[in-house]
């Protein structure tokens, strides 16, 4: 792999294409972490006994096959890439990029505290801001390097879980037990806002351990292959790489299927035990597979008529990705906990799905909105404020257009 970055300051343009996949990667996100507010007995060790009909189980199997251990790696990826124009956009301005970085990784860590503790006990925006000073410290290897180190890291952990379930078989430990936090989530998430804050702040500590575990060392792989492609500049040419993109999904989606069928049946009919921990450790295996596969389809859609009006209607949500990731724990949590109406384990699986495409359509027309008139998400703006340690504009210029839909943010690739 070469390193086509210039060396040398460049006017950059935005990527729209980049926007427009972290909003399709909001959908995914949204599709997962809905089931944290929604039902008490999410990642545990145990089956919610009033989610047990058919339709249930395959609702279940489909979100697993289809969206979990996947969006997340998809922001990863982009969060490495982004890291590359976060370096360009350094370089233009003349400033130096570790302190730049060094606040803006300080800035995400605080945002991703005060959103786990008030909002989402599972938030993963302080693991990113973490890991972002490893991929700081590793900003000068090659694209062949952070390939490898990623690939490294995700047989190595891989492999790790697949092994610490088959020491669970051994053991007699199948299915796991019925034991969970089922009956605490509950009472809180049905109680007032009081209490569901305090299950948020109570529990952010655990599950933030436990994500590191979970997801970090994929969280990190993914880093290194988006820092790679960012170096690569693959989505500024997609065109030079289209049959390499091509190839990837006819050999690597139906093995990323494989493994992400394994892992979506022990979920939904066997969870909490070994069973599960091979399938997850088969799963992380195969999902970068799966995600890349995404990644290239998008890309590919985008280059069409259709798909460049797809590109164009998600680029908002990307543009505004921060503001939006908070909004969706802000509205689940005020349809499903002590914070509004207290819905959790209250709609089957089938009616918790339905809402998702009903949130994002209205996050898409704000976000859209919003951007007629500033150039900023509020979360972005603050984020770019600590960043810049100034204060970036707070509307757009009045002689912007109004309407600015297909070619907004142009103009910058950072």
């Amino acid at each position: 792999m070469t390193d086509t970055t210039s060396r040398a300051p460049e006017r950059g343009r935005r990527l729209q294409n980049v926007d427009a996949l972290r909003g399709f990667a909001l959908f995914g996100i949204l599709a997962v972490n809905i089931w944290a507010f929604a039902d008490p007995y999410y990642a545990s060790t145990a089956t919610n006994p009033g989610f047990d009909s058919g339709v249930d189980h395959a609702v279940r199997f489909v979100v697993s096959l289809l969206f979990e251990t996947k969006f997340y790696l998809l922001f990863s990826f982009l969060f490495g890439y982004s890291f590359t124009l976060q370096m360009a956009a350094a370089e233009r301005a003349g400033r130096g990029f570790v302190p730049r970085m060094l606040r803006r990784q300080g800035g995400l860590l605080a945002i991703g505290l005060l959103h786990g503790a008030a909002l989402y006990y599972g938030e993963i925006l302080s693991m990113y801001a973490v890991l972002g000073l490893v991929l700081l410290a590793c900003r000068n290897i090659s694209p062949t390097t952070a390939v490898r180190l990623g690939a490294a890291l995700i047989v190595a952990s891989s492999a790790g879980w697949m092994l610490l379930g088959l020491a669970q078989l051994v053991a007699g430990d199948v299915t796991g037990s019925a034991a969970s936090d089922a009956a605490h989530k509950l009472s809180a998430f049905r109680g007032d806002a009081a209490a569901t804050l305090g299950f948020h702040a109570g529990h952010l500590a655990d599950t933030l351990g436990a994500l590191w575990v979970l997801q970090a060392p994929s969280a990190m792989a993914m880093f290194f292959f988006g820092f790679a492609a960012g170096r690569l500049r693959v989505f500024a040419h997609p065109e030079r790489y289209r049959d390499a993109m091509r190839r990837t999904v006819v050999i690597g989606l139906p093995i990323g299927l494989i493994g992400a069928a394994a892992y979506a049946l022990a979920a939904a009919y066997a969870p909490g035990g070994g069973l599960e921990t091979v399938a997850f450790g088969f799963g992380q295996l195969t999902a970068p597979a799966v995600t890349a596969s995404y990644v290239i389809i998008a890309l590919l859609l985008f280059r069409t008529a259709v798909g460049g009006r797809v590109e164009t209607a998600l680029a908002p949500m990307g543009k505004t990705a921060l503001t939006n990731y908070l909004l969706q724990s802000f509205v689940l949590g005020v349809l499903f906990t002590g914070y509004g109406l207290g819905l959790v384990d209250r709609l089957p699986p089938l009616a918790v799905i339905a809402v998702v495409p009903v949130v994002f359509a209205v996050q898409m027309a704000a976000s859209r909105r919003w951007l007629a008139r500033h150039p900023y998400g509020p979360a972005e703006w603050v984020l770019r404020a600590v960043t810049l340690a100034d204060l970036p504009p707070w509307r757009s210029p009045r002689t912007a257009p109004a309407r600015s839909d297909r070619r907004y943010g142009r103009d910058r690739e950072e």
